[in-house]
């Protein structure tokens, strides 16, 4: 009967396809574990498959190599802030401010709470080549997302299109800059503190 299961792909009760994903799931989290780390020796794919307890036959099973695993938990990164930061502010009351607050805490606490993804998000990611090209384009994206929430913020007192990229633009640069600043440890500050000043820059730059 084991035997028959195995050869149907199912093994104890758990399909081909969902040991793959499981699989997946556990070396996304130890590439997330291991390039965020801030010593030791840099990320190869032998450390993830080691810190997922798996072999590096199951890496290749999912990712070409290690820069497209790193591209995944950017990405990854990427969604969870943008998705979050956009249901923040539309499922807050209250004032303008209070739901760009809102949706700066979002975007800051996915960054603080585990700063992990902070480092790569921010600092590591930098550092390798090839996907500088990617997260240029997601700091773009989060860019647009700012710019587009201001719109909805703001109305007829939003900056035009073209100007409201720039303010954008700016913000997110910004607010990049202070979040790698505090997870180096130049910036003694709380997460609160950041939020309140990234509120601050936004809500003053992003309106007439």
């Amino acid at each position: 009967m084991l035997s028959m299961a195995v050869k149907a792909g199912r093994y104890r009760g758990v399909s081909a396809e969902d040991r793959l994903a499981d699989r997946r799931e556990r070396l996304l989290e130890a590439t997330l574990e291991v390039w965020s780390a801030e010593a030791g020796p840099p990320i190869t794919m032998t450390r993830v498959c080691a810190q997922a307890g798996l072999t590096e036959r199951y890496f290749y099973e999912s990712f070409r190599g290690l820069d497209a695993a790193r591209l995944e938990v950017l990405q990854r990164i990427a969604t969870e802030i943008s998705e979050r930061s956009i249901e923040a502010m539309a499922t807050t009351p209250g004032t303008p401010t209070d739901r760009a607050r809102a949706a700066v805490a979002a975007f800051v606490q996915i960054l603080t709470e585990d700063p992990r993804k902070g480092r790569i998000a921010m600092v590591e990611s930098l550092g390798v080549p090839a996907l500088r090209p990617q997260r240029t384009a997601l700091l773009r994206q989060f860019a647009d997302v700012a710019a587009e929430q201001a719109r909805e913020l703001y109305g007829p007192r939003a900056w035009s299109e073209r100007e409201g990229q720039m303010a954008a633009l700016q913000f997110i640069g910004g607010l990049g800059e202070m979040v790698t600043a505090w997870i180096d440890g130049a910036l003694k500050a709380s997460p609160d503190d950041i939020i309140d000043a990234a509120t601050r820059q936004f809500v003053s730059t992003a309106h007439r």
